[in-house]
């Protein structure tokens, strides 16, 4: 139950390609139902991108009730996919076409800014798509597995996922805004603020705090990253346990990072 005396917290989320993707579901489903909690941009990798789509894309047409039912609804589409005997990129793709539109997302009244990370094929170069670049090639080659599915061609650079998170840049606050990262295991760092210094007493720069969520049962999960389709009562499983580890970084005192030491900007929910 929300307690009417907690200050609303604007989140970032960053989404993990290592996060098993009903886990990712199960997060993103508790913080919809936190009316203290507002999320300003997600950024994802790995199939995470499809869900961040489909989150930014309920949001922008629905609300949170919209979000939730599009999360819902994608689900079902995910759960059912086994039975198409197609190639995996062609089921990325045909799924996300019938999940979401891409305007409203790449509309400025867009609640949530959305961010999909990808790997250029060829350089290994981590590419940032965004706003007018974020495209269905883009959120499907976030998706794509390197070396099991082919790359994706866009602007004649060829794309896939696994793009590492952990060289973004620090999250800018604005406001009481926190970043959360969604991973499979607690050992995922965000880059180093450069600005912090060991005497400092506020980051320079304004860096948001960081929290981790993980999935404790990582490793159980994660042969089913290359087919996150699966029953729906594993899904919904694994949905749970997600939504679990949301209520219990909601419940937390996040003031305790106000307290963390000086020369660090991370803090780590676990």
């Amino acid at each position: 139950m929300t307690d009417p005396n907690v200050e609303g917290r604007t989140i970032d989320i960053v989404l993990a390609n290592d996060a098993h993707a009903a886990f990712v579901w199960g997060v993103l489903d508790r913080l919809l139902d936190e009316p203290n909690c507002s999320v300003s941009g997600v950024t994802a990798s790995g199939f995470a991108a499809m869900q961040a789509a489909v989150f930014a894309y309920g949001l922008s047409v629905g609300g949170r009730r919209g979000a939730r039912t599009a999360l819902a609804n994608f689900w079902r589409r995910v759960s059912h996919a086994s039975m198409f005997a197609i190639d995996r990129t062609s089921l990325l793709r045909s799924m996300l076409e019938q999940s979401i539109d891409l305007q409203p997302i790449r509309d400025e009244d867009c609640p949530v800014k959305l961010r999909v990370v990808a790997v250029n094929a060829r350089t290994d170069a981590v590419k940032i798509f965004s706003d007018e670049q974020l495209s269905i090639n883009a959120i499907v080659a976030a998706a794509a597995v390197p070396f099991l599915s082919p790359a994706i061609e866009i602007d004649g650079d060829v794309y896939w996922g696994d793009g590492d998170i952990s060289q973004l840049p620090p999250a800018a606050s604005i406001g009481a805004c926190h970043r959360v990262v969604v991973s499979g295991k607690p050992s995922i760092f965000m880059a180093r603020c450069p600005d912090r210094s060991p005497g400092a007493a506020q980051c320079v720069t304004g860096c948001a705090p960081v929290h981790s969520i993980f999935d404790s049962h990582y490793r159980a999960g994660a042969p089913l990253l290359v087919r996150p389709w699966i029953d729906w009562g594993e899904l919904t499983d694994i949905r749970d346990r997600g939504r679990q580890c949301a209520e219990d970084w909601l419940a937390a005192d996040l003031s305790s990072t106000n307290e963390r030491p000086a020369n660090d900007c991370r803090t780590q929910y676990i």
